[in-house]
């Protein structure tokens, strides 16, 4: 979800969107085009990358018209702009236009940081649209979205969901939207189950999961669906990982009520009862072998070994052994 960090109006005259999540970004080029046609339904907009913001093109098009029309001028990629360009858009920033708003769109890095410092410094309104790499930042943008909906979703749904669909926010929002308009009352992991069904297979959760509980042979198969769905490797690498950790917490942990565990652990209740079913049949040496094989996979799928996939498939195979190695003790 996107974050404001200065003043929210959005007919501010200079608004920043700084990041390289191209969702987030959309929607901050949407939102200030809706509020400048909620205030002027014949708004002209003009949306440009810097191939078509030449020296003199932005004073062109912020110079004052006759019918004291509204406009909204978007750059997009504004760290790719040339040095004239740059020049021009510094000038504009220490005098902007009435009635209009440029909308410049950053990815924030250290190209092109001079105009990023200069916007922020003409008091541009900001908002930021970070990459969401971690699943935990997906996590809670799904719930964001249920929440902007003004309709509930269990966090086992939540989480379904982004098991599910994976790391494309468009896909997220796209399926939060779905599952809204299609289900009434409160959106439940069953639902999630019924639409998303063939997606949720595929996730690197799905291999986690089944890996994690000795199931070895549906393991391989859901990670090869995987691969050939376009999973990315490290993302099964992350969630072998997170799966294994879970078991050494809570194998160690003192026992108690779900909330308490959760509390010491900084999990979520729900999973706490996930992980307690999958850790029937694990030692503490089995998950010490897990950790192992998960670290070599690492290794493999980041540039140690020429088979990612192979990879993988030894560390799923290994993990699945080891979530036995009580019977076998």
């Amino acid at each position: 979800m996107a974050k404001k960090t200065a003043h929210d109006d959005l007919l501010a005259p200079v608004t920043l969107a700084v990041g390289q999540e191209e969702l987030l970004l959309d929607r901050a080029v949407r939102e200030v085009v809706a509020a400048a046609r909620a205030a002027d339904a014949d708004t002209d907009v003009r949306d440009l990358n810097p191939e078509q913001l030449q020296p003199g093109t932005l004073a062109e098009l912020t110079s004052p018209s006759l019918f004291a029309e509204r406009k909204v001028v978007v750059v997009r990629n504004a760290q790719d702009l040339s040095a004239d360009t740059v020049k021009d858009v510094k000038a504009y920033l220490g005098a902007p236009a009435e009635e209009i708003t440029l909308v410049l769109l950053h990815a924030g890095g250290a190209k092109g940081k001079a105009l990023l410092d200069a916007a922020r410094k003409a008091g541009a309104r900001e908002v930021l649209c970070p990459k969401m790499t971690k699943p935990a930042d997906r996590l809670a943008f799904v719930r964001q979205e249920f929440r902007g909906t003004g309709r509930s979703a269990t966090p086992e749904a939540c989480q379904a969901l982004v098991d599910a669909i994976g790391s494309d926010l468009r896909e997220l929002a796209s399926a939060v939207s779905q599952l809204v308009a299609d289900v009434e009352g409160t959106i439940d992991e069953a639902v999630v189950g019924r639409y998303y069904t063939g997606r949720a297979e595929a996730s690197s959760f799905t291999v986690a999961d089944r890996a994690v509980e000795g199931r070895a042979a549906e393991a391989l198969e859901a990670l090869r669906w995987s691969l050939s769905t376009g999973v990315a490797p490290v993302m099964i690498t992350s969630a072998l990982a997170q799966g294994v950790r879970a078991i050494g917490k809570l194998s160690s942990a003192r026992g108690g009520r779900p909330a308490d565990l959760a509390r010491e652990l900084g999990m979520p209740p729900w999973k706490i009862d996930r992980v307690r079913q999958q850790m029937r049949g694990w030692t503490p040496d089995g998950v010490a072998v897990a950790l192992r094989a998960v670290a070599e996979a690492d290794a493999g799928v980041k540039g140690g070994g020429d088979d990612p996939g192979y990879a993988l498939e030894k560390a799923v195979v290994a993990i699945a052994r080891a979530a036995r190695s009580r019977g076998r003790g």
